[in-house]
């Protein structure tokens, strides 16, 4: 679809889908990873694994593109998101839909060459994904959305390669959940300001002061779950260097947002792809 347009369309696609912007397409990435990997106890099967990297990109894009048009006539006053497409006339509300939708089918087409437990849990992760952009009207609470859409993944992935839903499952989606509120967060301090003046709802402002007593709460929350995780599937220490590893991200996090300065609240946001990182590199070589 988008090489059949023009250059400054086909960019403006692009930046709907923030395929120039691949965060959060590995933060989404690394805990599909983990659950592919527990579910195999080690390397799962080819083809899944190439299924569920491609829906990752493709679903975190879609994601995007719904997040961009529910936003639309916010985005232009905020600071970090006013040249965007839609709020900049480079893309219009129409296009937005329709490349959504495209992107979604895309996804369904992968998700059904996998079995039938895969194909239903498919349905929850897609409307978590429509709705997660919208509750930032309704709630004070849509990190938490966003952190059941993005945590969505571990079950379809686990199912996928063991055609089971076991209860570390459940475990490794609470640790997601409870992560992905800490570094979203995060990045809802970064367009506090901005959001309080427009009148949208974030975690950032309703922890208000006690945002990094809260996060650090929440990534605590996460090692100990992580732990558990390790001492259930009897992982060997390599994984547990991963999770030392990862307290010292989450402590190098508290530093950076210790006076809540937008690029160093932003900085540690971006600093989580590494967390994803080690949690999988400690299963990968566990599982070896």
């Amino acid at each position: 679809m988008i090489s059949y347009l023009n250059a400054p369309k086909r960019q403006a696609f692009i930046q709907l889908m923030r395929a120039d912007k691949p965060i959060g397409t590995l933060l989404l990435l690394w805990p599909t990873l983990w659950a592919l990997w527990v579910a195999a106890e080690g390397l799962p099967n080819l083809s899944t694994l190439i299924v569920f990297c491609l829906g990752v990109f493709i679903m975190r894009s879609a994601g995007c593109v719904i997040n961009d048009f529910a936003d639309r006539k916010v985005d232009g006053f905020v600071e970090r998101t006013k040249n965007r497409p839609l709020p900049s006339g480079r893309a219009t509300s129409k296009e937005a839909i329709y490349l959504f939708i495209s992107l979604a089918l895309a996804a369904f087409l992968l998700v059904l060459t996998q079995n039938a437990l895969t194909i239903q849990l498919s349905f929850v992760g897609l409307l978590l994904a429509f709705i997660y952009p919208f509750m930032k009207r309704f709630t004070n609470l849509p990190q938490f959305v966003l952190g059941l859409a993005f945590s969505w993944s571990i079950p379809m992935a686990y199912a996928a390669q063991a055609n089971q839903l076991d209860n570390i499952v459940w475990l490794l989606f609470i640790a997601n959940l409870t992560w992905t509120v800490a570094y979203d967060t995060m990045y809802g301090m970064v367009d506090k300001e901005d959001d309080l003046k427009i009148g949208i709802k974030s975690t950032a402002i309703l922890f208000g002061r006690f945002d990094k007593i809260i996060i650090a709460a929440l990534q605590l929350t996460t090692l100990l779950i992580l732990l558990t995780v390790g001492i259930l599937e009897n992982l060997n220490g390599f994984y547990y260097v991963a999770l030392i590893v990862v307290s010292g991200l989450f402590i190098q996090q508290q530093v950076q947002i210790k006076n809540r300065q937008r690029a160093n609240c932003f900085k540690a946001f971006l600093d989580n792809n590494y967390v994803g990182i080690a949690i999988f590199v400690g299963l990968f070589i566990a599982y070896l």
